[in-house]
């Protein structure tokens, strides 16, 4: 169980990126671990490579399963969030943990998918991806240029630093609470897309697009909003987020796509299913820090 630990942060790591469901990830490394401990030992000449097989194997299944599901889900899919506060230290992954890209992943095959996720975020090579997904590596490469390609359509903008993110959200923030449109029409892209994940619960089930719907969309939702709404802000997926509560109760959390100084995208997540995981970690942190809007 010892050695087991060591790897669980990468197989939490991998299966969550592969799925977009950190308690769904939960699951594939237990089971993972379930395999590894009937597992004969002729069977293991590395360890870790093992270990990833047999996650990256469970998810590849869990996908293919997950994929009807998804397209039958009202409204929006979206990953499930996940606090990540020490994202200073992972400017290299910040991208592959971000909801934007996340949600973008959605938009692939299960085995492209993984092999995308194991060579881009955690640059495996793909004889080792081949031996996983039992593909020879030119397969795997050839996978790799078909994410690419059908990724195209989303190019990349530059992305600012953490620090210029927050002082970005809190000026969103404020301007939202105090309706200052001028200021909304500054820092939310033309193009800027609202996606909204309420599963169980209402929300838009339909992407709201464009500058003037997405400031009304975010004017109805304070005027609705709840009347001992507090909001915090913590660093969700890698980036600044807003966390709306009701007493002790999470029930929505705000993610943000910004490139270029503005906001391109914002990831509302409502269903109370995908904000369990995050409100048992921030339980477990132990402290939370909502200010009163």
């Amino acid at each position: 169980m010892e050695v087991f630990e060591t790897y669980r942060p990468l197989l939490f790591s991998i299966a969550y990126r592969m799925l977009g469901s950190a308690s769904d990830a939960e699951d594939m490394v237990q089971e993972t671990y379930l395999r590894y401990r009937t597992a004969q030992k002729a069977e293991i000449r590395s360890l870790k490579s093992f270990l990833m097989t047999v996650v990256t194997r469970l998810c590849l299944d869990e996908l293919k399963s997950a994929h009807v599901q998804r397209e039958q889900y009202l409204g929006s899919w979206l990953p499930e969030p996940v606090l990540t506060e020490d994202a200073e230290t992972l400017v290299e992954q910040r991208e592959s943990l971000s909801l934007a890209f996340l949600t973008l992943l959605e938009e692939l095959t299960p085995a492209e998918r993984a092999v995308f996720v194991l060579h881009t975020a955690f640059d495996y090579p793909y004889d080792e991806i081949g031996n996983m997904l039992e593909k020879n590596a030119a397969a795997c490469r050839q996978l790799y240029h078909r994410a690419e390609e059908r990724l195209a359509a989303h190019q990349r903008r530059f992305e600012p630093s953490l620090a210029t993110q927050q002082e970005l959200v809190g000026r969103f923030l404020r301007a939202a609470q105090s309706g200052e449109v001028e200021v909304l029409t500054e820092l939310l892209a033309h193009d800027v897309v609202v996606w909204a994940d309420g599963g169980k619960v209402s929300a838009a089930r339909r992407p709201v697009s464009g500058q003037e719907k997405v400031i009304r969309f975010v004017q109805g939702l304070l005027r609705k909003a709840l009347a001992d709404l507090t909001v915090s802000v913590e660093t969700i997926n890698g980036g600044p987020t807003l966390l709306f509560w009701s007493g002790e109760t999470l029930f929505t959390v705000g993610g943000f796509r910004i490139a270029d100084g503005q906001i391109h995208g914002i990831y509302a997540i409502l269903n109370p299913d995908k904000l369990a995981y995050l409100q048992r970690q921030l339980r477990k942190r132990n402290h939370t820090r909502p200010v009163a809007p």
